[in-house]
Parts: structure tokens; sequence; C-alpha cells
């Protein structure tokens, strides 16, 4: 089995809508990269407070005549064991971007990797004997030795997961799936030709 390099001709052939223009599109990509790193981030990182932490509140001395500067617990910030001053709470960072920004990031990743012409398309895709070494073989065929390998198409047998599912270099995903950080990450792209028609409809404006 061939792959064949997805040229740009051939992309609007395939329907593809595409982002010629060098700056159309890059604050859009820039826009969806930051919010999808965002919104993995679980924003747990907390800090007690002089008012949460364990103490007795009974003041550690007296006022006066000690010669030591006044106290009145040992909870605040600048005690050894105290709370802390402006720490980190739990938080939000999600950030929402609009389907129209996320259609034309998309197309611009998509249209950037085409023109450098690290996407290829293949007539179909699959791994028979559910074999991981089977799988590198036919990866390695058709995108050569490169570090991280994309796998596109509408469907997979449970023959290709199962042999796929151990190999870290490369990840099988569908076209209603894919995402822009993953068309920027990995090293080259395997477009199976059934899901072309599904890229389209997402490149559509």
């Amino acid at each position: 089995m061939a792959a064949k390099t997805l040229n740009l001709e051939d992309a609007k052939g395939a329907n593809l809508t595409l982002v010629e223009d060098a700056e159309r599109g890059r604050q859009a990509v820039h826009d969806v990269i930051v919010a999808m790193q965002a919104n993995r981030r679980s924003g747990s990182a907390n800090t007690k407070t002089r008012g949460e932490v364990s103490g007795t509140g009974k003041k550690p001395f007296r006022q006066k005549g000690t010669g030591r500067a006044r106290q009145g617990g040992n909870n605040p910030p600048h005690h050894c064991g105290g709370g802390v001053a402006f720490g980190p709470r739990p938080r939000d960072y999600s950030k929402k971007v609009n389907r129209a920004t996320k259609r034309l990031a998309f197309s611009k990743a998509l249209t950037a990797r085409i023109e450098a012409g690290d996407v290829l398309t293949v007539p179909s895709f699959e791994v028979a004997d559910g074999k991981t070494k089977t799988f590198v073989a036919e990866v390695l065929g058709l995108a050569g030795e490169v570090r991280r390998v994309l796998v596109v198409s509408d469907a997979f047998s449970e023959e290709t997961k199962r042999a796929a599912r151990n190999c870290a270099s490369a990840q099988l995903i569908s076209g209603h799936e894919v995402n822009t950080e993953q068309i920027l990450h990995y090293t080259k792209i395997v477009v199976v030709e059934s899901a072309l028609p599904t890229l389209a409809a997402r490149t559509a404006n």
C-alpha cells in the first residue's frame, strides 16, 4: 500500500476549504491552542490562609512587658506553620473559543501541513492480524522514519485499534475528532480517503 502526498490541487478537488493567505488565521490558531491547553489545567493548586490552618488562636505571649513585638496568634503568614498570603487557590482556567474561530484555526493548520507536504493519503488502512509489529511496519511503509504519525479515518476495525494501542509514536483518530493541536503536533498525517469528506465538512465556511 503506497501513500500519496496530498497537494493543494488535490485538496481543493476533495472540497477542502484552504486558507492560503499567510496572515489570515494565525491568531485563530494561537487562540485555539492556548484555549485547549488552558482547558486541560486542573486548577486544583491550593494553599491555606491564616483562617484555615490548624492552630489554637491563643495569644502566644502577653501584650506588654516582654520586649517582643506584639502577636495575636501563631497563624499569620509571617509565622512558621502559619497561613500563606496571596497563595494559589482553586480556580477555573478554561477559555471559550467560538465555532467560527475553531473552524478557521483547523483550516489554517491543515492548509499549512498540506503546503509543507506532511499530509499523505491512502485508499485504506487496516491491520488484519491485530499485531503491533504489523502496525509499525505499515506506518513505516507509509510515512517513513518519523517521530510521530497521526492516522485519520472515519472508522477503524477492532484489530487495527488493538494493534495501535501499544505504539506510542502513532495514533489513530477519526475525522470527526481530530483537532488543531494534533494537526500541528504530529510529524506526518496519514488520511484515509474515506475521511476526506468529513474533513471537508469541518473546514467548510
